[in-house]
């Protein structure tokens, strides 16, 4: 249990690309193996350091994502280990078919690492701002869904899929987020990471959302309501055993994303309890909307995904609980 983060309002910041781009750097150092492909946004993924010390195991592939995941699928039936670069978007929706069927369906060693998720891509809007990729990916059989909180655990977490036999998809985000995980924490997929123990209620976020889910705590607690927060980075697979641990415990839950509540961690998490332990839960997500242009946290707010509906969701939460006959 991580309970120890320093003062919320004075950590640094880093967009979680950035972690991704240092761990791939250090991969290629040490695994000859490693190999680079991006779809014309190499600066935007944080590649540019890879591309410059590896030159022949980098291949840019200009504005061709569906061949991009071609290429990758075939680089990895020859041994290698593919990491495929462009905005999530376009690594989901955009080549769903050459997921499903060349990576997917055969069980590639492909990592599809994605940036500029979610609304925080923000000015680029709706058509850009991919809400649906966890649901896209979670939904494929043999796929990994990985999505980080901060710059820290998106290094850790491309240095582990390295180490993971299988298709894997690693989501991060285009702005600067707070810094609050230890830098060398190791990241292992498929468990969840806690962060703050409490009784009254268990707070799963994902991504850009642990870091509101923690403000959301602390004012929870001024209130006389003690949160679990839990990070889950893993969508897929699930810690079960983790999740229902602290829902045996809390009898309530929050769950937060920046995506859809239909398909993404909400979801996985409702099935979950659904089958093993039925208790009163409330999501925050993207209420079946669209995105659109403006600024990252101006959308956040508007969207309903910054800490004060995480706040609202607990203390509605509250009143169900005691309402809830197991």
């Amino acid at each position: 249990m991580i309970t120890d983060i320093g003062p919320l309002n004075l950590l640094d910041k880093k967009a979680t690309r950035s972690g991704f781009g240092e761990a791939l750097l250090e991969l290629g150092k040490t695994n000859h193996r490693i190999v680079g492909l991006c779809a014309d946004l190499t600066e935007s993924l944080k590649m540019s350091a890879f591309q410059k010390a590896f030159p022949s195991r980098f291949f840019q592939v200009g504005i061709s994502e569906a061949n991009m995941m071609g290429i990758a699928s075939g680089l990895a039936i020859s041994g290698f280990i593919p990491f495929t670069g462009t905005f999530a978007n376009f690594s989901t929706g955009r080549v769903y078919d050459q997921i499903r069927q060349s990576i997917a369906y055969s069980h590639k060693n492909v990592k599809i690492c994605a940036s500029h998720a979610g609304l925080t891509l923000g000015e680029d809007g709706a058509t850009h701002q991919i809400l649906e990729d966890l649901a896209l990916m979670r939904s494929l059989p043999n796929m990994t869904v990985i999505n980080p909180c901060d710059t820290h655990q998106t290094r850790q977490a491309t240095l582990a899929i390295a180490q993971h036999k299988g298709p894997v998809y690693l989501r991060f985000g285009r702005p600067e987020m707070p810094v609050f995980l230890p830098r060398d924490l190791p990241f292992k997929i498929g468990k969840v990471l806690p962060l703050v123990e409490g009784r009254d209620l268990s707070i799963f976020a994902t991504g850009h959302l642990v870091w509101e889910a923690l403000i959301a705590q602390k004012e929870l607690a001024v209130r006389g309501i003690q949160a679990e927060v839990i990070n889950i980075a893993t969508i897929k697979p699930l810690d079960e055993k983790g999740i229902l641990q602290s829902v045996r415990k809390t009898g309530s839950v929050v769950t937060a994303e920046e995506h859809q509540i239909h398909g993404g961690l909400g979801d996985a998490i409702a099935h979950l309890l659904a089958q093993h332990l039925p208790r009163p839960i409330r999501f925050v997500g993207v209420k079946d909307r669209f995105g659109e242009s403006g600024k990252p946290y101006e959308l956040m707010e508007k969207y309903g995904l910054t800490h004060p509906y995480i706040v609202k969701a607990a203390e509605e939460l509250m009143q169900a609980k005691k309402d809830f006959t197991p």
